[in-house]
């Protein structure tokens, strides 16, 4: 296992990995997004962790959970009907609705960037398929990297890696659901665009965020700290085998630490119930 989020960022940006004295780092990059949830969790609120996919992935982890079920209803609230500008345009509305929503630095560093529209729309389509969405998400990486602690009872995730997702757990915390369900509504026809130039004209874009946030709520809750086993010179694996089978999404999402993965969790569940997903489409709380 190595950190899909430090593995896309640093590949695309052409940096070597930073060492971290005296801890081991997690190879490149350890998503979802779940990040990813950087994505996903900022994303699929419509402003996430998170990210490309990763290096030395087992063929197991491939298994993705399965696609959702077409929404019977579209989603979202009722909202006014608004003149929106062009696709290529819509940077500037979108900035000026969604700081009503959170004026939280992470969510302000993502509008800072361009393409938004579009950018939302591949990182719900990567979650949505098990992928992490770092490459999308370059304004959201972490601080610092990811980091392991070896001691006489075995490899585990040092707890400080969890911290450097607090930020983007609580940028989450800030969106309200049901402003963001309104925004989703009124966004909604700039969103169908971007989603069909992916090659998706056959399907909505509402089922593609439906699918995402599904993943990411089946995503399960450690009974402990993860405990890791070394695969090459910089490179971990975990030791538990079901954990994993996840998608790369969802490991993402477990890399942000219980606290921060649980308020992604409870936010996303929030913003389904406000999109009107119904409930029984959705993992049971845990």
């Amino acid at each position: 296992m190595s950190d899909p989020w430090d593995d896309a960022l640093e590949r695309a940006a052409e940096e070597p990995p930073e060492p971290r004295h005296p801890k081991r780092p997690v190879g490149r990059w350890a998503a979802v997004a779940a990040a990813l949830i950087a994505a996903i969790a900022a994303g699929s609120i419509f402003f996430r962790g998170g990210p490309a996919s990763p290096v030395e992935e087992s063929p197991a982890t491939a298994v993705a959970t399965a696609p959702a079920a077409a929404p019977s209803r579209p989603l979202g609230e009722e909202a006014p009907a608004i003149d929106l500008p062009p696709l290529g345009e819509s940077d500037p509305i979108v900035r000026q609705m969604v700081r009503q929503l959170s004026t939280h630095p992470q969510v302000a560093a993502w509008l800072a960037t361009d393409g938004l529209i579009r950018n939302f729309t591949v990182v719900v389509d990567n979650v949505a398929e098990g992928k992490t969405p770092a490459r999308q998400l370059r304004a959201l990486r972490p601080p610092a990297p990811f980091t392991v602690i070896e001691g006489p009872d075995g490899t585990r995730i040092d707890p400080r890696s969890y911290e450097r997702y607090d930020a983007l757990a609580d940028a989450a915390a800030s969106i309200d659901p049901a402003g963001a369900a309104r925004l989703y509504t009124m966004l909604k026809p700039r969103l169908d665009e971007a989603y069909a130039e992916l090659g998706n004209a056959d399907t909505t874009f509402d089922r593609a965020l439906e699918q995402a946030i599904v993943q990411l709520l089946e995503t399960p809750a450690p009974a402990g700290p993860l405990a890791l086993k070394p695969q090459g010179a910089s490179a971990y694996r975990y030791v538990d085998p079901l954990i994993e089978t996840l998608s790369d999404a969802q490991k993402q999402l477990l890399r942000m630490g219980p606290r921060n993965a649980a308020i992604v969790q409870q936010k996303l569940r929030a913003i389904a119930e406000a999109l009107n997903i119904p409930a029984d489409r959705l993992p049971p709380p845990e």
